[in-house]
């Protein structure tokens, strides 16, 4: 990831043919620059040297079409995500980030909007058959790329914003691979399971017995009709009795005292595995014993990755006994221990922090030694206040204690705060950056799909200043976490493919990586996750006492991992 590949530009014109050409190779004096016109992107890749860097609009245009024609590629660079990232980094939230909207740009004419993100939809083929943007120009391309090259130069720290715009190319070509490939998964096992724990489906649809029981139950208990899966007609039916309810949340009514209420528990954990991962999820999204969601790197505004349809990155643990591995196969399934508070000690530059983040012990149990009276429970509060804002009440109390013995790291998530309090601009370590506080800065901006799981990111925009300075708070570290996960999933690529093993990424979410291996591959597959996790650590953060362990499970079966 340090060293200087060739680099060749690729692009499709509008009649369907390829364009290739190398920006770096060297030609003897006068001799015509090299460039392919071909009909598959795949021959152009044959040609080209071992190792080249490619440079393209869209890895999800081109990088599908390659796989299926059996051809891989070591390295890439994404205009289109570069361009986006680019654009926050200069304060320029919510403009086109497309090829045709930047070379629009460089050239002072109208610059285009981006097409409409399209619906998150069952993946029955690549997306290469997606409608994609009008195509741009080789040359166009080449003018772009050269233009982002001057603006990673006029970023803060040139260094870290080129790593991190690397880093995320790289990852479009880990998502689009773990597309590829696909995660293990039993259709059998899991009809099996939904019907232990639904009852039979009855003919002619509806739902299943199990669910249809249950509303029965609790509509005997309210005496009258009751549909449990419209919020609305439960807090009427509630309030008829006398009880006033908000919401039909399980903190709000697991505790009300009414017949009604343990039915109505069940009765929802388990709509939601009917809804979302039931009989017609397996139909739609499970085909020839693979789970091929789109992942979506960068999808949220800290940088963690989402899933376009398919619910992949909440999939509940007991619908973990259909991810099972192949016959002689293993999975890999690896947890990078206390990531966030690790990040924040490297970041923060904080002396005693990076020392206690450093030893081979658990980060919250070596931080309840320093103040807190061995009380670990105690001590992960206090991180996690601190990360994440909590400065009232015993939250306040521990935040003392933290900043008494940390002072550095709580207060480089303060000085956090604070930016975004006063509206500025607030980067990870790297350079990603939050928008600033204004109105549906973002709206449509990134084509950020329905399975967003970054719950502090509607507040960004908040007129709150103290919601903003929460978020801006944590931004800082969650986001500088997702900038490491880049670097750790390229590093596993790239040490998996050098050891010619036949191990696949398969899953990846926050923190948590699984590989998909044969069953003699799994203990050095072990292996090569932790030695990533340490050198995407130096990489990012430089030489520190920072370490970044795994806890990791080798198992058959997804579920047995935890």
């Amino acid at each position: 990831m340090t060293d200087s590949p060739p680099r060749w530009a690729l692009a499709e014109d509008a009649d369907g043919w390829w364009h290739a050409a190398p920006l770096t190779s060297p030609r003897p004096p006068g001799a015509e620059p090299l460039r392919l016109r071909v009909r598959d992107p795949a021959e152009a890749v044959r040609v080209a040297p071992a190792g080249t860097r490619w440079v393209w609009r869209s890895t999800a245009a081109v990088y599908p079409r390659l796989l299926t024609a059996g051809v891989a590629i070591d390295r890439c660079y994404d205009i289109e995500n570069t361009e986006l990232l680019l654009l926050r980094h200069e304060g320029r939230f919510g403009k086109p980030r497309s090829a045709t909207a930047a070379w629009a740009r460089l050239n002072g004419t109208a610059v285009p909007q981006d097409p409409r993100p399209r619906p998150a939809e069952p993946k029955t083929q690549d997306s290469l058959f997606d409608p994609q943007p009008a195509p741009v120009p080789l040359n166009a391309l080449i003018a772009v790329y050269n233009d982002q090259a001057k603006r990673h130069d006029a970023t803060a720290h040139p260094d870290r914003m080129r790593l991190l715009t690397a880093a995320e190319s790289a990852a479009f070509l880990v998502a689009t691979e773990m597309h590829h490939c696909g995660l293990p998964w039993r259709a059998d096992v899991h009809r099996a399971l939904l019907t232990e724990l639904l009852g039979q489906r009855y003919a002619g649809g509806g739902e299943p017995r199990r669910l249809a029981e249950l509303a029965d139950r609790i509509s005997a208990a309210f005496g009258r009709r009751v549909r449990p899966e419209l919020p609305a007609d439960v807090i009427k039916a509630f309030a008829e009795a006398g009880i006033k309810l908000k919401s039909t949340r399980r903190w709000e009514i697991q505790d009300v005292d009414h017949p009604a209420v343990a039915p109505l528990l069940e009765y929802k954990k388990l709509y939601r595995i009917y809804t979302a991962h039931g009989w017609s999820w397996l139909a739609d999204w499970v085909h020839d014993g693979r789970f091929r969601p789109e992942f979506i790197p960068g999808g949220t505004l800290t940088g963690r990755w989402v899933t376009n349809g398919g619910g992949a990155l909440q999939i509940p643990k007991v619908i973990r006994r259909a991810v099972v591995a192949d016959p002689g196969w293993r999975l890999v399934v690896a947890d990078a221990d206390q990531m966030e508070p690790r990040v924040l000690a490297a970041i923060s530059r904080d002396p005693a922090f990076m020392e206690v983040a450093g030893r081979p012990e658990d980060l919250y149990t070596a931080i309840s030694r320093q103040g807190f009276s061995g009380d670990r429970d105690m001590a992960k509060l206090a991180v996690l206040g601190a990360v994440y804002g909590q400065t009232s009440g015993d939250g306040l109390k521990n935040l003392a204690a933290l900043r008494r013995r940390f002072p550095q790291a709580v207060a480089y998530v303060d000085d956090a705060a604070k930016a975004g309090e006063e509206g500025r601009l607030v980067r990870t370590w790297l350079g990603r950056t939050c928008p600033p506080p204004v109105d549906a800065a973002e709206d449509g901006e990134a084509g950020i799909p329905q399975d967003r799981d970054d719950g502090w990111t509607p507040s960004y925009a908040s007129t709150n200043t103290r919601a903003r300075g929460r978020f801006t708070r944590n931004f800082v570290v969650q986001g500088s976490a997702a900038d490491w996960a880049l670097l750790l999933l390229a590093a596993l690529r790239q040490a998996l493919a050098a050891a010619g093993m036949r191990a696949e990424l398969v899953f990846f979410q926050h923190d948590e990586v699984i590989v998909h291996c044969p069953a003699e591959e799994a203990e050095a597959v072990a292996e090569a996750i932790r030695a990533a996790g340490d050198r995407a650590g130096r990489i990012a953060f430089g030489e520190t006492p920072v370490r970044f362990p795994f806890t990791t499970a080798i198992v058959e079966c997804y579920a047995d991992a935890k």
